[in-house]
C-alpha cells in the first residue's frame, strides 16, 4: 500500500506456465549427460549415451529459453511490466552474477589449494608433508608434467603456452570496449552506432571461441594435454572449459540482443535486457583476466 496515494502499485502477474518444469528437465538432462561423457572420457564406462542425453537436454534447454525470453520480451514491449517488476529483474541479475562469481571462486580456490598446499605436502614440504606415504620420489612442480603414477595418468609433454590466450585476452578486452560503445549509442539513441558496435562485439566473441577451439586441438594433438593428464589437465580444462561455456552463453545473449535491436526494440530509458547482457559480458571478461594470470602466467 502506498503511503502517499493510498493505492497499491500495479504489479503484473504472468499467467501460469509449464516452462519452469521444462527448464528443470533440461538442466537435469544436460548435467547427467555431461557426467556420463566425463565418465567415458576417464575410462570409467564405454557407453556413448552421454552425448545423446546431453544433446537432448541442450535442445530442450534452448527451446525453453527461446520461448521464455520471447514471452518476457513481448510482455515488456506491451507495457505490462511495472516499475516494481523491472526492479525485480535488476536484483535478480545482480544476484545471478554474484552466484557466478562464487562458482568461479570455488574453482580458483581449488587451484589455489592444489598448488600452494596439496602438491607441496605430497612432495615433503610443510608441516603436513607426506613424503613416502603416497608416492616415492615425487617432486613438486607446476605445471605438473610428471605425474606420481604415470602408468595411470600420462603427464602432458608440454605446458600450454600463453600466446593464444594472450590473443584471446586482447579480443575479450576489446569486446568489452566495443560493447561499451554500443551501450553508449543506445543511451543517446544513436541506433546505427548501437548496431555497428554490437555486431563488432559478437564478431570478437566468435573469434575468441575459434581461438579457444584451436587451443584445445593443439593441447590434445601436439602437447599431450588432456582431461586424463592428471591434476594439471583437470584444472586447465575445467577452468578454461567452464569459462568457454560462459562465453558461448554470453555470445548467444549478445546475438539475441542484436536481433532485438535490429527489430527496433529498446529505448534509452527502457533497455534492461541489453544492460543485463552487458553486465554479464563484462563479468565474463573480468573472470578471463583472472584466469589468464593464474592459469597461464603464474
Amino acid at each position: 500500500m502506498s503511503a502517499v496515494s493510498g493505492k497499491t502499485p500495479a504489479y503484473y502477474v504472468p499467467e501460469q506456465s509449464k516452462l519452469p518444469i521444462w527448464m528443470a528437465i533440461a538442466l537435469f538432462l544436460t548435467i547427467i549427460g555431461t557426467a556420463l561423457m566425463l565418465q567415458r572420457g576417464a575410462g570409467m564406462t564405454d557407453s556413448g549415451m552421454g552425448i545423446w542425453v546431453f544433446m537432448t537436454g541442450a535442445l530442450v534447454l534452448a527451446a525453453t529459453m527461446y520461448n521464455w525470453f520471447v514471452i518476457v520480451a513481448k510482455e515488456n514491449m506491451a507495457g505490462m511490466n511495472s516499475d516494481q517488476l523491472k526492479a525485480s529483474f535488476v536484483y535478480s541479475m545482480k544476484w545471478f552474477i554474484v552466484s557466478e562469481a562464487m562458482f568461479f571462486g570455488a574453482f580458483f580456490g581449488g587451484l589455489f589449494y592444489i598448488r600452494l598446499f596439496e602438491l607441496p605436502w605430497m612432495a615433503g614440504e610443510g608441516a603436513k608433508a607426506v613424503t613416502g606415504m603416497l608416492y616415492d620420489g615425487f617432486t613438486y612442480e607446476w605445471p605438473l608434467l610428471n605425474n606420481p603414477i604415470p602408468e595411470l595418468f600420462q603427464g602432458p609433454e608440454h605446458a600450454m603456452h600463453w600466446t593464444i590466450p594472450l590473443i584471446n585476452t586482447i579480443l575479450l578486452v576489446t569486446s568489452s570496449v566495443t560493447l561499451h560503445f554500443a551501450h553508449h549509442g543506445l543511451l543517446h539513441n544513436h541506433r546505427q552506432k548501437l548496431k555497428t558496435w554490437l555486431v563488432a562485439t559478437i564478431v570478437l566473441a566468435v573469434i575468441f571461441l575459434g581461438f579457444q577451439a584451436y587451443e584445445y586441438y593443439e593441447a590434445y594433438a601436439h602437447l599431450g594435454l588432456t582431461l586424463n593428464s592428471g591434476i594439471y589437465g583437470s584444472t586447465f580444462f575445467i577452468l578454461t572449459g567452464f569459462h568457454g561455456a560462459h562465453v558461448i552463453l554470453g555470445t548467444t545473449m549478445l546475438t539475441v540482443m542484436a536481433v532485438r535491436v535490429f527489430k527496433g526494440h529498446f529505448t534509452p530509458k527502457d533497455h534492461f535486457g541489453f544492460e543485463a547482457t552487458a553486465w554479464y559480458w563484462h563479468f565474463v571478461d573480468v573472470v578471463w583476466l583472472i584466469l589468464f594470470v593464474l592459469v597461464y602466467l603464474v
